[in-house]
């Protein structure tokens, strides 16, 4: 084709100085308008019916290849073939220019195809988290290593092109730079196997509350990269860890609550020592009216009363016999009352305890379950549970233990004038 437009051009008048010039000039013209009216006609036309055939499927699967991209790279690809195909048939094969055209499509549909490869990885990839039951799978680590081997297959087979030399002698010579690739691509290879033991031992997966304080990360997981791990704090900010410290490293995962039913509160109530005594007489009748205590003062006097027989002594004698204390009503009340509450779960751990005195008074540690393990209502359901223990104290002569404020200085100060 290039004779005739050879002839052509000369037959026009274009002197023969300037005849080889105006040839490459008109050739590439005219390979540039061919490839330019092939694309138009493949993204405006063939794709725009190819996209109504796919959309009036009733699968779902084939929206993915419009939402991805696929058709549209596939039809990328038509003027770079068209470039690839024409240039020796308007242009003088044995031109530098020509050769220079023919390595710049052939280099350039290397990439376009593995960018289409990429887009259909993409499909499969979301394919597979739509509809897969198991994400312990490393499957998007294996979709990453997959475009790293693709787009490496891409780039060795552009510069052959581009030096001429098969492939295949390009690939006997990274023998000799393994050990410069494996310095390049040593997060991969690490983030490679980190996300492989991760899998196996079913350590993580998306979806999961995982904390890892070192890194500040503390909220959902987004996604295991090959590289990299996206966590979704709770503020909505992200944070991204390296993929091999989940596995060099610790973390707490929090998959196992979710799993169980219930979520741990356990928080203390400190009381003031000073406050804690023997229960009076009078008192443990007003006791009696809490319906939550019916049954433990009955069975807690009966037993005391057989106790102070057996040592002979009388209940009024406050030395030698044992009595009542009002802490250890009130801890009574605290394991009554969680025991019926409906936001407590029944069948996992529920107790009271005295943790060793300290300076700021006697830890009463509550320790138990809620249903409830979203965090509002866990939240509110913890609150609602102390704040009633808080206001009850008051009731069994106990005070709670707070440090002194401006509020208790100037109530001092009233009760003691200067």
């Amino acid at each position: 084709m290039h004779e005739v437009l050879t002839m052509w051009l000369a037959d026009k008048g274009v002197s023969h100085a300037y005849l080889p010039l105006t040839v490459l000039l008109g050739g590439t013209g005219l390979i540039l308008l061919i490839s330019a009216i092939g694309y138009y006609l493949a993204r405006h036309q063939v794709l725009v019916l190819v996209h109504k055939l796919v959309i009036g499927t009733r699968n779902s699967w084939d929206d993915l290849l419009i939402e991805h991209q696929v058709f549209s790279r596939i039809a990328l690809l038509v003027p770079f073939l068209l470039l690839l195909f024409l240039t020796p048939v308007f242009l003088p094969p044995d031109e530098l220019y020509s050769r220079f055209l023919q390595v710049a499509a052939k280099c350039a549909i290397s990439f376009q195809v593995a960018f289409c490869i990429s887009a259909l990885l993409n499909v499969i990839k979301t394919l597979y988290l739509r509809s897969s039951r198991e994400r312990y799978l490393p499957f998007n680590a294996t979709i990453q290593v997959l475009k790293l081997i693709v787009y490496l297959v891409a780039t060795i087979l552009a510069i052959s092109f581009i030096l001429e030399r098969s492939p295949l002698y390009l690939l006997s010579g990274l023998g000799a730079l393994t050990a410069v690739l494996l310095l390049i691509f040593q997060d991969t290879i690490k983030g490679l196997v980190a996300s492989i033991q991760i899998s196996a031992n079913r350590m993580v997966a998306p979806g999961d509350w995982i904390e890892v304080p070192q890194y500040g990360a503390d909220g959902d997981v987004l996604e295991i990269g090959l590289i990299t791990v996206k966590v979704q704090n709770f503020d909505k900010t992200i944070t991204t860890i390296p993929t091999y410290a989940l596995t060099s490293g610790s973390f707490k995962n929090w998959r196992d609550m979710y799993h169980s039913g219930g979520r741990r509160i356990k928080r203390a109530i400190w009381i003031d020592i000073s406050s804690i005594d023997f229960c009076r007489e009078q008192q443990i009748d007003g006791f009696s009216d809490i319906v939550l205590l019916k049954d433990y003062l009955a069975e807690k006097r009966q037993q005391l009363s057989l106790s102070n027989q057996a040592a002979g002594v009388t209940q009024e004698d406050k030395v030698n016999s044992r009595q009542l204390t009002n802490i250890g009503t009130f801890r009574a009340y605290i394991q009554a009352y969680l025991k019926q509450h409906s936001q407590v779960h029944p069948q996992m751990t529920c107790m009271v305890r005295q943790l060793p005195a300290e300076g700021t008074g006697l830890p009463l540690e509550l320790y138990f379950f809620s249903k409830e393990q979203a965090w509002v209502n866990y939240e509110g359901i913890q609150a609602d549970i102390f704040d009633h223990l808080y206001a009850m104290a008051p009731h069994f002569g106990l005070r709670i233990f707070q440090h002194p404020t401006g509020f208790d200085w100037q109530q001092g100060k009233a009760r003691f004038p200067e």
